[in-house]
């Protein structure tokens, strides 16, 4: 898949999420808004109650659309038959598309009403949909191949040594932008980074950044080289100092998606078998949607 139909890929995506969570928004935005005890008045309580024709519906795609995100996304990564099939990355966005928009289709069919065990299930669904918001950006922060398997340390050093190269060949008699570049390519300026003040340290490192980039930009261009070779070394540079972050991270991220792992797992085994028990007692109980 080339960068523009992978473009299109997710950005069909996000249109298609979007559009689905604003229409049903506008379409029951009259019966939402209505207090419980005045809904059964609601000229459309048949048609979107939990058990009616389309909230219930909505419910039996939301929770399909969940169970084949999982599925699927879980069969690619484990089973070495599947690895060929794919990208994992494609998959993960696959993943992350049927497991976003499966729960907004959920908390659609319960009309925003949650009680008893229900309510257990939903917020366990609420509070993976979160983890997994979380656990997409730590995922982002460990280096892969286009295959989706991790990259070592001493293979991101031979990167960054190519990288470098090609920067400092032509930076090489402008000193002091050469020395700004190298304090924010070093993996070293990373030894300060705390979780618990992960947000401003970023913050501060993004700025810092773009003011470096700026600079090196600036230099470059009047070097007089040409675009085309001034774009691949401004995008070898970033590359450079994307390295040398995840270089000093490597090891913070991948013990921060281990415990990642560790509280998404049990809510989401809470949600599917509260899911499964619902399922079942909405089926002894006679309610066939439309069948």
């Amino acid at each position: 898949m080339n960068k523009t139909l992978h473009k299109i890929y997710v950005g069909l995506f996000l249109f298609v999420g979007i559009s689905v969570t604003i229409l049903l928004a506008i379409y029951g935005f009259e019966y939402y808004t209505t207090s419980l005890e005045e809904r059964f008045f609601n000229p459309s309580h048949d048609l979107l109650k939990p058990s009616g024709a389309l909230g219930h519906g909505l419910g039996i795609v939301g929770t399909l659309m969940m169970i084949v995100g999982v599925g699927v996304y879980m069969i690619r990564k484990r089973y070495r038959k599947f690895f060929n099939i794919g990208y994992l990355k494609h998959w993960l966005e696959f993943h992350i598309f049927l497991c976003s928009v499966g729960p907004v289709l959920v908390l659609y069919h319960t009309a925003f009403k949650f009680g008893g065990i229900v309510s257990v299930s939903f917020w366990s669904m609420v509070l993976v949909v979160l983890s997994g918001v979380v656990g997409r950006f730590i995922y982002l922060q460990i280096p892969r191949t286009i295959q989706g398997h991790e990259i070592s340390i001493s293979d991101l050093n031979s990167i960054k040594d190519k990288l470098a190269i090609k920067v400092r060949s032509v930076m090489s008699e402008d000193s002091s932008t050469l020395l700004e570049f190298e304090r924010v390519s070093s993996a070293d300026r990373y030894k300060s980074f705390r979780l618990i003040t992960a947000v401003g340290f970023f913050v501060r490192d993004f700025f810092d950044i773009k003011r470096v980039m700026r600079l090196l930009k600036m230099r470059i261009k009047l070097l007089g080289i040409g675009k085309l070779e001034r774009d691949e070394l401004l995008k070898a540079a970033k590359s450079e100092i994307i390295i040398a972050r995840r270089i000093a991270l490597l090891r913070t991220s991948q013990k921060l998606f281990h415990w990642w792992h560790i509280f998404h797992l049990p809510f989401a085994i809470a949600m599917f078998v509260i899911m499964v028990i619902h399922v079942a007692v909405t089926i002894i109980f006679g309610y066939k949607w439309i069948f």
